[in-house]
């Protein structure tokens, strides 16, 4: 089974479908088949901050999806958030201090490259600055 790193601005797009990336991400999840897709507690909390500003039921939608990430183990594996995490997370950000990588990155970066997950749906640029492949900007 594949597996791949779920980031906050595919979950967005998924949502949303006024988002730019909307019909992509769908278009990856579909050709994606049997697949498995580790996030973050970070990565959820960016997600549901970044619908957040669009109303009601989009932030109904969003409670509904995250609970169900956080429900089904056999789809998803969500990374829980400790100290230890949040400070290497801060020292990945320190010490590349000439990209604009955000925390939540850095902390991405580091679950994949622990994980050994190369691929991540994901549209940032910052993926493929940090070595892995952004899905949505191949297909």
């Amino acid at each position: 089974m594949r597996i791949v790193y779920g980031d906050s601005g595919y979950w967005i797009a998924l949502q949303n479908t006024r988002d730019e990336w909307h019909e992509r991400a769908i278009r990856i999840t579909e050709r994606l088949g049997n697949f498995r897709i580790v996030t973050s507690e970070m990565v959820l909390f960016e997600y549901m901050n970044g619908v957040a500003r669009l109303g009601p039921q989009s932030r109904q939608l969003a409670v509904a999806t995250a609970n169900l990430i956080l429900s089904d183990r056999t789809t998803f594996d969500v990374v829980r958030q400790t100290s230890h995490a949040l400070e290497a997370a801060i020292d990945r950000y320190a010490s590349r201090l000439d990209q604009r990588w955000g925390l939540v990155d850095c902390h991405s970066f580091l679950i994949m490259e622990e994980r050994g997950i190369t691929d991540a749906l994901a549209y940032d640029h910052d993926f493929e600055q940090a070595g892995f492949r952004a899905l949505l900007r191949e297909y």
